[in-house]
């Protein structure tokens, strides 16, 4: 037997959310809350006050806006699920929409929600979660240095003083959030393991197995290689039409941005250490396949 949710839209932001939920094919409830623990309590009593009591809650995947609304419901014995904007958008373009409101886009997202039927999503270990907050701090770390390397050749003598300290201070914190990352793992015996196994592979650090494992979680999630591929936005997109439009097969590049970065360079390096790997690309070139479709990655952006 089928279980029954009916379809909750939410139009995620920072500060707040807008839900519609879809009672029929015409009639639609709509309410705003805050975006914090408050406004998810008012939300669960809204939702007990329109008699429904099993939900379908959809919202798009906006930076982490919206993780912690979606493990409230998953909480609350409702169904959630966190799909990629750009099906939203296509699905608005099917529909033909043309009005642009907060209002609007959770009606939408929720018809999306019942013609579609998006898969669950499924919340990750607390340990992943922590380990994803780690490298993902840590991701950002390494961006602020070279903007304030940069800042520091074209500022004026008088500042020069106020950047060094600071990336000096940055520097620190990369080796503290470094250090805390990889203790963290070993604490925890399902990411020690799986560490232990990323870097026996060539051209994996420690860095990139953590921020590899921060990034796909759980991998019993995936059924196939193939699905974790195009997880990562690593499948072939092909461009083909009759006989006139041959285009190049290139990335998909439709999944996660910071997964595909965290293997790119790893990826160059086992091209120039494994004798397998190179044997494998000469193999595809061989056959008249261009270097976007081959396992080089370096005519690839990450």
């Amino acid at each position: 037997m089928v279980e029954s949710y009916i379809p909750l839209g939410i139009d995620i932001s920072k500060a707040t959310f807008h839900v519609a939920l879809l009672k029929g094919q015409k009639q639609s409830k709509y309410q705003q809350f805050t975006n914090d623990d408050e406004g998810f309590t008012k939300l669960s009593q809204w939702l007990e006050q329109q008699g429904s009591d099993r939900v379908h809650g959809c919202l798009e995947a906006t930076s982490i806006y919206g993780h912690a609304l979606a493990l409230h419901l998953y909480q609350q014995g409702h169904r959630a699920s966190i799909v990629n904007p750009m099906r939203i958008k296509g699905y608005a373009k099917s529909q033909l929409t043309r009005t642009k409101t907060d209002r609007a886009d959770a009606k939408l997202i929720a018809q999306f929600c019942r013609d579609l039927k998006p898969a669950a999503w499924q919340p990750s270990e607390a340990e992943v979660v922590t380990l994803q907050a780690y490298t993902r701090r840590l991701g950002a770390l390494e961006q602020m240095l070279p903007q304030e390397k940069n800042r520091l050749k074209i500022s004026p003598d008088e500042l020069k003083d106020d950047i060094e300290v600071h990336l000096a201070f940055l520097k620190e914190q990369v080796k503290s959030v470094k250090k805390r990352l990889l203790k963290h793992i070993q604490s925890h015996n399902n990411l020690k393991e799986q560490h232990s196994l990323l870097t026996t592979i060539i051209g994996v650090g420690d860095d990139t197995a953590a921020r590899v494992l921060a990034e796909i979680g759980a991998i019993e999630h995936f059924d196939s290689a193939r699905q974790l591929a195009a997880f990562a936005g690593l499948t072939p997109q092909e461009h083909e039409s009759g006989t006139s439009v041959k285009g190049k097969t290139r990335l998909c590049k439709i999944g996660n941005r910071r997964l595909r970065k965290a293997l790119y360079f790893p990826a160059l390096v086992l091209l120039q250490r494994c004798p397998l790997a190179q044997t494998f690309r000469e193999r595809l070139l061989a056959a008249g396949k261009c270097k976007m479709q081959d396992a080089s990655g370096r005519s690839i952006d990450a």
